[in-house]
């Protein structure tokens, strides 16, 4: 269907080329062709076709500097001849293509086809006699005629039922489907690029941009589409996206000018004349070649490779097609698991080829930790409930032959086979019924609308989540790096102290006590030595700050200018942006910007900026009082260190640095041996910045610590600036022990001789750790890497990271869950990103903590509501039919029970809106089981609760209440009241349960907050309301006889049993129940489920795959293996010990809190960038089973691995069973 809208699409555009291309100068063709050129080739054919950029530019009627006048009439007609910068998005599934999927559900098939042989049988009358009399009858008299013209409805009704779910399970997804195509038209709207018109620099969206817009392009952003470069300014190009080449390609407009959509901008700024959009672009090509809309997507796509790639055209095509190779190379991102380009490593070889294979697993293997151990519940209920029909259906099979034809020495008469085979075909029903009830299909369900719901409220906290599971794995964070600037505060940069003409001004001084000739320096240094992007606009409001354009750094030096009673933009006006004659741009390696001008005298100026204690540095001349320069000695350099400096950086300001050099013109000096020019400097002030704490960041921080999350900060600013910020915020707290390092002294700590991070370093530093100052973007990689690979703490640290900067896309990916600033934030750190923060703000994180929790709550509550449910069903359908030869619950009440009440009760427990108290305890971590001791004991006290009741009713039920019994009841008869009555006080208890489930860590009150959740409170009452329905109306179909008022305030009294025996179950305390733990660790111990073991496997071959393609990964870095060979035996040398002289725990908790049994599932699945630790990870696995560091990131509970390890089995979950669709639900 996607080609089909793609090929007409450029049909179309074939068509109007030869209409239109006489208004332009240029066809599609013709610019596609050029645009398919590189380097010197592309500057030959422009020079050749078009005499330049320049002719370009009058062909497609554009100026170079003006840009296109902007004229609706003018834009309408680009837009028709070179189309529109959108690729046409892959149509969504229609509902009935969702309920095809929907009805692929194996129990449900298994229904249904029961359901048509009931009904085929139930039309099918023996010749002879009416048949009954002779034959065998299962229990009880002959049946009247009447009813046995009432058989079809049983199978008619089971129909009915699975079309409801099938219904409610399409409409479910369909409604995902369409929350999720919205998210993704938010995205696009959200990206907005800096594009000339009519000479004035506008934002459009992206989707606005046409052929012949000027776009002006700078660090950070990602190109929307082709374009030719008509003036840049050190521009380099991460061309990876495309070529697959790592390298960065530098473009100027007389060597490469060929800029192209798709590609990120990683350092440098320009100006480039767009040249093709949407489907014409290079990216748009590609996706074109690859068909909007081929098999494969649609099949990852359910996987829930629909991860938006927001890169604004793909982003259109949820692409996640990771089958195709062009695409693997073309989006690294868009895969379903977001995994790090590998930086430039030495071994880039194996790094790119361990990319592709994990690229190939990432799908299977990242799970998210909710996912994976409701997994493991799913197969492990999954294979009970198979178990149990099984053994349901032999019994009463079975029951019947012996009872017929042996007891009764009945012959097989062949008049009577078709009664036989109904009766076979009623036990098969039986058997299906118990199956369905115990497989928990309400589980994905809860899951999707929990994780949908919280992420459309994220929405207004400003959370705009682009992963659904990262909402999830926030709840389990427990540790946050954050970025300083803009984060934890408000990035509105003030200039508010200096240090010029040697003195220190403790505020700005007035103009006149300086000396003319370096105020002239000075506001012409600031003012040309920065972004022209880069502005101070007056407030929006009356009265409001001056709005702050670009740069924020930038902004506060021009505000400095503005201070001093200058204008920038005259000086800007009289040298543009292109007789700039070269500008080293801003990057993290420089930590400076210079310009450089030529002078009227032929002589040229170069202005710098910087971190002052790298400008000093290179500084030998500084301005005095007058402006003129004196000798700037090392000596003097320190002094100015410590008055000035430090006592600015103390106060949580941040110092810049302003110097100039004037160069001779003749000879030009050699500009691109950058060390000899940003050298011999002369400073002219030292500025301090103040960038102020957002009011709330001190209370949300406050908030992790109680939650048990660990804020550390991480920025690139002067260590004393960094420390008076961080106590600002509370990060950390005087007195306390902790460390604050900068980048050098980190990497000090953390690397060996060879300079390699060693973990066992890295162990020892993360922990203290609070303030990471002066950092590199790898530097905060590699803290991140070091804190999640850690195994010294118990639990395997779950860690958030923001970042703004292009260069913070690395940590981004690694971490657990990545935000980007939707404000300041780059598209490649939005496109790393799991989580956009819309305001930047650090104490939406906490929120995004608070939903988190809120979700994993939400399931839990759920899973306590559903397995009581199941567990009673599935025991009564089984005793039931074993004694009584029916069950007490029929298929279709079982199915009303099971779908519509578990759909229901999903969307109530889901939907509970979080509190603050969910942020007053620790977070669960990977290991918790999903089940805790509370839940085990509530689901098992009421589960007996409601057995004792149901049991009684049907076996004493008719003396109760003085009605006929519905025991032995003969096929097709008529419903009783006894088992009607047995139904509706299942259904009540389920009903009150629902209650109990709102709160699972043993709270007393359980209506507490019920009133702010409507949907609870309506799916409750709507519930009592169709049960009413059908009890009193269901008759035949749903087995029900009206029942009178009396019976029914019984039925209600029972259910509100379960309020007050709730209360009960409160009372006992959980160490009491010695047994119930050891009942949770069993269900624990099932739950480490077969299918990590085949995981587990397939790792090793996937790791020995990997041995025989690069075996120097053996050979390197011996020594570090053998030390964590050492490691690992002393390891195993103290478990044994552990394993010798097991004492009695009693609880599971106490077990895992055991030092000896402190595994970690340490290892990540396939390192991202350090090759050698894989090594050493499989190493250990060889060498010490027992130890294996637990691989699977979500077992649910390393302590249990050491008794399990090896008696896995290996089944896994078919992908076609319907638990696999639980796994692919989300």
């Amino acid at each position: 269907m996607g080609d089909m809208s793609n090929s007409d699409f450029y049909a179309k555009n074939q068509r109007n080329e030869d209409n239109h291309a006489a208004g332009f100068g240029c066809s599609v063709m013709e610019l596609r062709s050029l645009m398919e050129l590189r380097g010197t080739e592309a500057v030959v054919k422009l020079q050749e076709d078009y005499t330049g950029v320049e002719g370009l530019c009058k062909r497609l009627k554009t100026s170079p500097t003006e840009g296109l006048a902007g004229a609706q009439t003018d834009l309408d007609k680009r837009r028709e001849i070179y189309g529109k910068n959108l690729i046409p998005p892959k149509k969504p599934k229609t509902f009935l293509q969702l309920v095809w999927e929907a009805l692929q559900d194996v129990t449900l098939i298994i229904l249904e086809i029961a359901a048509l042989i009931s009904l085929g049988l139930s039309f099918y009358h023996p010749p002879g006699e009416s048949g009954g009399e002779s034959c065998a009858t299962g229990k009880g008299g002959v049946e009247d005629e009447g009813e046995a013209d009432a058989g079809w409805i049983e199978g008619a009704a089971i129909l009915l039922s699975v079309v409801c779910v099938v219904l409610v399970t399409a409409f479910n997804d369909w409604s995902k489907e369409k929350q999720f195509r919205g998210l993704q038209s938010r995205i696009e709207q959200e990206q907005k690029f800096q594009v000339v018109r009519g000479s004035q620099v506008i934002q459009l969206p992206v989707s606005d941009i046409v052929v012949g817009d000027i776009a002006q392009i700078k660090y950070g952003d990602l190109l929307p589409a082709d374009g030719v470069l008509i003036q840049g300014n050190d521009l380099k190009i991460d061309e990876s996206s495309l070529t697959g080449e790592s390298d960065h390609v530098k473009k100027c407009a007389d060597m490469d000018p060929m800029l192209l959509s798709g590609t990120h901008v990683m350092e440098g700024s320009g100006r480039m004349v767009v040249t093709a959009v949407g489907v014409n672009s290079q990216t748009g090509i590609i996706f074109t070649l690859l068909g909007a809309g081929t098999e494969e997507e649609e099949k990852i796509e359910k996987k829930g490779g629909a991860v938006e790639d927001g890169h604004q055209n793909a982003g259109k095509m949820q692409d996640g097609n990771m089958e195709s190779n062009q695409i693997k190379v073309k989006k690294q991102d868009g895969a379903a698991a977001m995994e790090m380009q590998p930086l430039k490593s030495a071994e880039g070889g194996e790094s790119d080829e361990k990319e592709k294979k994990k690229r190939v697993h990432g799908s299977k293997k990242e799970k998210s930790v909710l996912q994976g151990k409701l997994t493991k519940l799913a197969v492990q209920i999954g294979k009970a409930g198979l178990l149990m029909s099984a053994i349901t259906v032999i019994i009463l099979v079975l029951y019947f032959a012996i009872d017929n034809f042996v007891l009764q020495k009945q012959p097989w008469m062949p008049e009577c086979t078709p009664i036989y085979v109904q009766y076979f075909v009623k036990f098969f029903i039986i058997g299906v019924t118990v199956l369905v009830v115990a497989v928990p299909e309400g589980l994905p369900l809860a899951v999707t609308i929990s994780l949908a719901y919280s992420v459309k409220k994220m929405m207004k906290d400003n959370n705009l989540v682009r992963h659904l599971d990262a909402c999830e794995t926030m709840g389990n964070a427990t540790a946050i790096c954050s970025d300083k600037t803009g984060t934890l505060t408000t990035n509105r940069m003030t200039a508010v102290q200096c240090y010029m003409g040697d003195v220190h001004y403790r505020e700005i001084p007035d103009p006149g006590a300086l000396s003319p000739k370096l105020l002239d320096l000075l506001v012409n240094s600031i003012s040309l030595n920065s972004a022209y992007t880069t502005k101070i606009l007056p407030p929006d409001k009356e009265g409001g700050l001056p709005k702050q354009v670009g740069n924020k750094t930038e902004c506060g030096l021009l505000g400095l200018v503005l201070d001093l009673k200058r204008d920038y933009q005259p000086i800007r006006n009289q040298i543009p942006e292109e007789k700039l004659y070269k500008v080293y741009t801003f990057n993290s390696s420089r930590k400076s910007m210079s310009t450089v001008i030529k002078l009227s005298d032929g002589n040229f100026r170069m202005y710098s900026k910087g971190a002052s204690e790298i400008v000093l540095k290179k500084c030998n001349h500084i301005l005095n009082e007058v402006g003129e320069p004196r000798v700037f000695r090392p000596r003097d350099k320190d002094e100015m260190v410590k008055k000035v400096i430090e006592p600015m950086a103390c106060e949580g300001l941040r110092t810049i640095c302003v110097a100039y050099r004037d160069f001779s013109g003749d000879p030009e000096p050699n500009w691109d041996d950058e060390t000899s020019i940003l050298n011999n400097l002369t400073a002219i002030c030292v500025v301090g910045i103040e960038d102020p704490v957002r009011p709330e960041v001190p209370d949300a921080i406050l908030k992790c610590q109680r939650a048990g999350i660990t804020v550390r900060m991480v920025t690139g600013d002067n260590i004393n600036t960094a420390r008076a910020i961080a106590i600002k915020c509370g990060i950390i707290h005087p007195g306390e022990d902790f460390l604050c390092i900068d980048g050098k002294e980190f990497n000090r700590r953390i690397r060996n001789e060879k300079g390699e991070v060693e973990q066992e370093r890295m162990d020892k530093v993360w922990p203290k750790l609070r303030v990471l100052a002066r950092s590199s973007p790898t530097d905060k990689h590699t803290l991140v890497k070091g804190i999640i690979d850690s195994t010294i703490a118990d639990q395997r640290q779950v860690v958030a990271v923001t970042g703004d900067g292009t260069n913070d896309g690395p940590a981004l990916k690694k971490a657990d869950v990545g935000f980007a600033m939707g404000i300041a934030g780059t598209d490649v750190a939005k496109e790393a990103s799991d989580i956009i923060l819309t305001d930047d703000n650090f104490s939406s994180i906490v929120k995004a903590v608070m939903w988190g929790r809120n979700v994993y709550d939400s399931i839990s509550k759920f899973l306590q509501f559903q397995l009581t449910v199941n567990v009673v069903a599935v025991i009564v359908a089984f005793t039931g039919a074993c004694i009584t030869q029916d069950s007490p619950l029929k298929a279709v009440q079982m199915l009303w029970v099971n779908l519509i009440m578990d759909t229901f009760a999903s969307l109530a427990l889901a939907t509970e809106p979080p509190t603050e108290s969910l942020l007053m305890r620790k977070p669960y971590g990977r290991n918790k089981p999903l089940i805790s001791s509370t839940m085990t004991k509530n689901i098992l006290g009421h589960g007996v609760f409601q057995l004792i009741i149901i049991f009684t009713l049907l076996f004493v039920g008719e003396k109760i209440f003085d009605i006929d019994s519905g025991r032995d009841a003969p096929l097709n008869s008529p419903p009783s009241e006894h088992y009607t009555i047995i139904f509706n006080t299942f259904v009540m208890m389920q009903l009150f349960n629902e209650i109990n489930a709102r709160k699972i860590h043993g709270e007393r009150n359980v209506f507490d907050g019920i009133f702010r959740n409507p949907i609870f409170c309506s799916i409750v009452f709507g519930t009592f309301a169709m049960q009413i329905v059908i009890v009193q109306f269901g008759g035949k179909p749903f087995s029900c006889q009206p029942l009178n008022l009396e019976k029914w305030m019984w039925c209600v009294f029972l259910g509100l049993g379960e309020l007050v025996w709730g209360q009960v179950i409160a009372t006992i305390p959980n160490s009491r129940l010695r047994f119930l733990r050891r009942a949770g660790q069993l269900t624990r111990k099932d739950e480490l489920p077969e299918e990590d073991a085949n995981e587990d496997n397939e790792e090793i071959d996937h790791a020995e795959r990997e041995l025989r393609r690069g075996q120097i990964l053996w050979f390197r870095g011996l020594n570090r293996i053998q030390t964590q060979i050492r490691v690992v035996n002393a390891f195993r040398s103290s478990l044994y010990e552990g394993l010798e002289k097991p004492d009695p725990r009693s609880s599971i908790h106490n077990f895992m809190t055991h030092p000896e049994f402190r595994i970690e599932d340490s290892t990540p699945n396939i390192p991202l960038i350090d090759d050698t630790d894989d090594d050493s990870a499989r190493r250990r696995k060889y060498s010490s089973q027992p130890s294996s560091p637990n691989k699977n990131n979500n077992a649910i509970d390393s302590g249990i691995n050491l008794t399990i390890d090896t008696s896995r089995s290996a089944a896994s979950s078919s992908p076609a069973s319907p638990l696999h669709s639980l796994e692919t639900s989300l």
